[in-house]
């Protein structure tokens, strides 16, 4: 694909960092538009989002230095080029969770109420920011020879080259604007605080579970070598919230 976009002498404009701030800027408007119909204002959502950029960048990226410290061990600058890619998801989300958490609680923010604004343009954001892991060949998946899978033939590019592969990129696109909908569609008749929140990182855990079987990049190993790290911490957090939905939801389905 095109990891880099555009060059203009020493000046280069990478399609995974241009893809990651659309994304961002993304979820910044589709809150800020969902959540003035909460009586919530604009600069508010900017400030929370601002806790999540820093961290989620720092999360995300630590946890996928740990998964593979051999490749900076002996290069600790290259830690710091998140634009070659390299950010793991789960980190940046349990990064940007506990900061935002803290962040609401400290501006009495209703937290749950706040999250569940927040989730569908996190969604839709990442679905754009994945794009940028598709024209930066990072998050490849395994070869196959399926009539839509694709072949990275740009010598920059994070994939292995000249070979078919799953569109696992694409896969992750397709799964966030779908969730972004199913969102959308739970916020209009949530039955409790934090509920489209806690079907946001239920989903998301259960997509990215299955996704992550087609994927082939080393993500790290949480159970011998069948299970990644991400599906391992996807696992945890997707019985999490499916425990609290349940019990949350038990009294508006629970026998009169």
């Amino acid at each position: 694909m095109h990891p880099v976009l555009l060059n203009i002498g020493n000046f280069n404009l990478y399609t995974y960092g241009l893809f990651a701030a659309l994304g961002f800027m993304t979820a910044v408007w589709v809150s800020q538009k969902n959540a003035a119909t909460h009586d919530i204002s604009p600069q508010a959502v900017t400030d929370i989002f601002f806790v999540i950029l820093v961290s989620a960048l720092f999360g995300a990226r630590l946890l996928y230095v740990l998964i593979n410290f051999n490749n900076y061990k002996d290069n600790w600058l290259d830690i710091f080029k998140i634009w070659n890619g390299g950010l793991v998801f789960f980190g940046g989300f349990l990064g940007a969770v506990i900061a935002s958490f803290i962040y609401m609680k400290m501006q009495n923010f209703n937290t749950w109420k706040t999250a569940d604004l927040l989730s569908p343009g996190v969604a839709l954001g990442h679905a754009l920011g994945r794009l940028g892991c598709f024209f930066a060949g990072c998050c490849y998946g395994k070869i196959c020879d399926l009539p839509f899978a694709i072949k990275f033939t740009n010598p920059e590019s994070l994939a292995p080259l000249e070979v078919y592969l799953h569109p696992t990129q694409i896969y992750s696109v397709l799964s966030n604007f779908i969730l972004f909908f199913i969102l959308m569609g739970i916020q209009k008749k949530k039955k409790f605080n934090g509920m489209v929140f806690l079907t946001y990182i239920m989903l998301y855990s259960l997509f990215r579970f299955i996704i992550e079987f087609f994927r082939g990049d080393f993500r790290g190993n949480f159970i011998f070598d069948s299970i990644s790290m991400s599906q391992g911490i996807g696992l945890m957090v997707f019985f999490i919230a499916l425990i609290i939905l349940i019990k949350q939801l038990r009294p508006f389905y629970g026998s009169k």
